[in-house]
């Protein structure tokens, strides 16, 4: 009896909503709050006013993207994340081609992006000119890592997780404390001749990056104890505290740094921590920052690779076998170098904004398949059972779709000659997955005739 007794406590949901909200934040801050700057007051044309106010309006955003994206992820609970979730809803087709362009272009993109952050960074130590080495040293080193086994790898996610908080309250501290507190900071909202349409889409792509993450919600759900009641409160309230925790160290920035100077640096945390705390402090902050970028590299090294290897081990990925082996530290090492190494290689090019740009088009196309898959998961199965709806219904998802596709417009339409190439880049190597699909899908076909007639 007490046995049993002890079997179910092991089996109860006990994520409350206070933990779960600490699990978005912990998932959703990374690096993008220290390198955005840059791309972010470049677009306004050195503007300060619409930059800050793209971090409240991309937080909205990602709020109703999380809380809807959560109703089809409680709602179909498997593993495959996002794959699975587009299969159900769509077709295997459309499932497939999401996991393709995660392997080859969003996981890799993240990940080649964290690299060349952590090698500007490490330029504060060793100058310019060896940012792509760096990133792709830095690439090689988590790859080995991760093939050690599974251990090691959340040990490192672990402590740097903890460590990325130290930057982020020295600056908002001392940026005030220290700072003049002279530099304009919601005036003017955009540069002479710039459209505030325009340039908020080139914002929010940007700024998206630094959100990235919400979709861990559905994760966090399978262990809540009530995710009706809770989850919204833990997506609204952890999101509502990325957001400001984004806006204070922005205001930080501005005041000690003008958006001119701010759109001028690669490295516009470490200015500013020079600023304000001299070069010995700089360095300090830098340090933790490599660290921040080294964790979220890490973590997405890890993730991105257990996707390979799911659809590898499925059948469903070219050179499956290779895919879905498993090496003596019971780790999927090769689906690890598969994504790995197409990072290492995005990496090379050392354009930080250009890769989180692509990561986010890429991303986001999906995203909004599955906004506009809750409203017809609504339609097609009214008498499902739904432990969690999204709140304001249909008003909630709407913003979430209607953000996904002017997101995708602007990059595609408006956002300029390399926003477009990288997005047709994204979509060409989106179409490749086609003729792959229909070669996998009939091997497989192939297989199960085989079977039955064994």
């Amino acid at each position: 009896m007490e046995q049993k007794q002890e079997q179910k406590q092991e089996l109860k949901k006990n994520l409350g909503a206070v933990t779960a909200m600490a699990t978005v934040v912990g998932s959703v801050i990374g690096s993008g709050v220290f390198f955005k700057p840059q791309a972010i007051y470049t677009a306004t044309g050195g503007a300060p006013g619409l930059g800050m106010h793209a971090w409240l309006i991309t937080g909205i955003v990602s709020i109703a993207a999380a809380l809807t994206f959560s109703e089809v992820a409680i709602m179909i609970p498997k593993t495959g994340g996002i794959v699975a979730y587009l299969e159900e809803i769509y077709n295997p087709m459309i499932g497939f081609l999401a996991g393709w362009v995660q392997i080859l272009l969003f996981y890799p993109a993240m990940i080649s992006a964290l690299a060349v952050a952590g090698g500007q960074q490490m330029a504060f130590f060793i100058g310019d000119g060896y940012v792509a080495p760096v990133a792709v040293a830095m690439i090689i080193i988590i790859i080995f890592l991760n093939s050690m086994g599974s251990k090691i790898g959340g040990s490192v996610q672990v402590i740097f997780t903890v460590c990325k908080m130290i930057p982020l309250i020295l600056l908002m501290i001392f940026g005030f404390v220290r700072g003049a507190g002279t530099n304009p900071v919601f005036t003017p909202m955009v540069g002479e001749g710039l459209s505030p349409m325009v340039v908020l889409g080139q914002l929010m792509i940007a700024i998206l990056f630094a959100f990235e993450g919400w979709t861990n919600v559905g994760a966090i759900a399978g262990e809540m104890k009530n995710p009706g009641k809770d989850l919204p409160v833990a997506i609204v309230g952890g999101v509502s505290l990325i957001m400001a925790v984004y806006f204070i160290i922005n205001l930080a920035y501005l005041w000690v740094l003008p958006a001119s100077e701010l759109a001028t640096l690669t490295a516009p945390a470490s200015a500013v921590a020079v600023k304000i705390l001299g070069k010995l402090g700089g360095q300090i902050v830098s340090i933790g920052i490599i660290v921040s970028v080294f964790g979220s590299c890490n973590g997405f090294i890890l993730s991105g690779s257990r996707v390979a290897y799911s659809l590898a081990a499925e059948g469903k990925f070219p050179f499956h076998k290779t895919f879905a082996k498993l090496n003596g530290a019971q780790v999927p090492a090769n689906a690890i170098m598969l994504v790995g190494g197409i990072g290492a290689f995005y990496a090379l090019s050392g354009q930080f904004n250009l890769l989180t740009d692509l990561a986010v088009f890429s991303s986001w196309t999906f995203y909004t398949l599955t906004f506009i898959g809750v409203i017809k998961l609504r339609k097609d199965r009214p008498n499902a059972v739904r432990t969690y709806k999204v709140p304001l219904y249909p008003i909630v998802p709407l913003i979430a779709i209607a953000s996904g596709i002017f997101v995708i417009i602007n990059q595609i339409f408006l956002a300029g000659h390399r926003s477009t190439v990288i997005s047709i880049a994204s979509i060409i190597v989106m179409l490749l997955g086609l003729p792959a699909y229909m070669i996998i899908k009939k091997r497989l076909l192939n297989y199960k005739i085989k079977c039955v007639e064994k």
